[in-house]
């Protein structure tokens, strides 16, 4: 809706500062002319917004001016108080701070949206580690997100897991990504990623880093997954399941079996499934024990059937 988009502006203009008609149109995923008219109405009612040509243009609002507006909708209200996970605030030390700040916007807001709101944090929770992730002492979060925030220099111990297991670091820290309930740090050089709960020991130098003027932190960790899973996944295997195998594949094999799987007359169904590594394979695939068949390849099969005869003679009667 125009009014909306016509907020929007505002909201953008007071936050970012200059910005030009191509750029609004990208946030606002509208038409450059559309941009146009809608400064034009905003100059008719009054909002004091003026623009410059050239290179270095752009339209900005008058400087001291700032709107006042509180108009939430209802689904923004909503997803202001679902968005604020409780667990990661507490880690960063911002637990208070995020209670201070709903209760403050719970206040502001008109009765209707402020009973949705209720009703929304009431019905859903949400929990972001896994069921069997035990909780796992990060004690220089604290500092690697002060490092963050004030672009400062961290030189760390930190523990990989190939030798030497134990390497000194110098970090300049970008940003913190929380993934399935564990934190990482994207630092330069490089920039490489780190798990913070690895940082065996930390010191804040007193230094500072410009950060680069390129660097977008979402972008950067989409092709960092995109690239951690074609690395982990270099082989392949073919496999028969049962109904009661396939239901049980999650993740990448879960996608496969949906992408190649093909049924046979029996019911089970053939597929080419992702595979780390033979050792994890073998691992992953016995612990589906008679509700799968490896078929390829043959040293995987091999394996699978010399592990199975160890177990029955080891559990054979006395």
């Amino acid at each position: 809706m125009k009014a909306g988009r016509l907020v929007s502006i505002l909201l953008l203009l007071q936050t970012r500062g200059r910005m030009t008609a191509a750029q609004l149109a990208r946030e606002l995923d509208v038409s450059v002319r559309t941009v146009y008219r809608d400064v034009e109405a905003l100059h008719s009612a009054g909002v004091p917004l003026y623009g410059d040509a050239g290179h270095a243009g752009g339209y900005q609002l008058l400087a001291g001016y700032r709107t006042r507006l509180t108009g939430l909708s209802a689904g923004e209200a909503e997803a202001l108080f679902l968005s604020g996970i409780p667990g990661p605030a507490a880690e960063l030390g911002l637990g208070p701070a995020l209670a201070a700040a709903q209760l403050k916007l719970r206040a502001a807001l008109p009765a209707a949206l402020r009973d949705q709101a209720d009703r929304m944090r009431a019905r859903f929770h949400l929990d972001a580690p896994g069921w069997y992730a035990a909780d796992e002492e990060v004690p220089h979060l604290t500092a690697v997100a002060d490092a963050v925030w004030h672009s400062r220099v961290l030189a760390v111990r930190y523990r990989r897991w190939k030798e030497p297991t134990d390497v000194d670091r110098r970090l300049e820290p970008y940003g913190l990504v929380l993934k399935a309930g564990r934190w990482y740090v994207v630092a330069g050089p490089g920039p490489r990623t780190y798990r913070v709960d690895q940082i065996l020991e930390l010191e804040a130098r007193d230094e500072e880093f410009t950060p680069p003027a390129d660097f977008d932190l979402a972008a950067y960790w989409q092709r960092y997954q995109a690239d951690f899973l074609a690395r982990l996944h270099r082989g392949e295997a073919v496999v028969r399941l049962s109904p009661a195998g396939a239901a049980r594949l999650t993740g990448a094999a879960a996608r496969a079996l949906a992408e190649t799987g093909v049924r046979e007359q029996d019911g089970w169904r053939r597929a080419v499934l992702p595979i780390e590594s033979e050792d994890r394979a073998l691992a992953e695939f016995l612990a589906l024990g008679t509700e799968a068949e490896v078929l390829e390849p043959q040293s995987l099969r091999s394996r699978i059937a010399a592990t199975a005869r160890d177990v029955a003679s080891r559990h054979a009667a006395p």
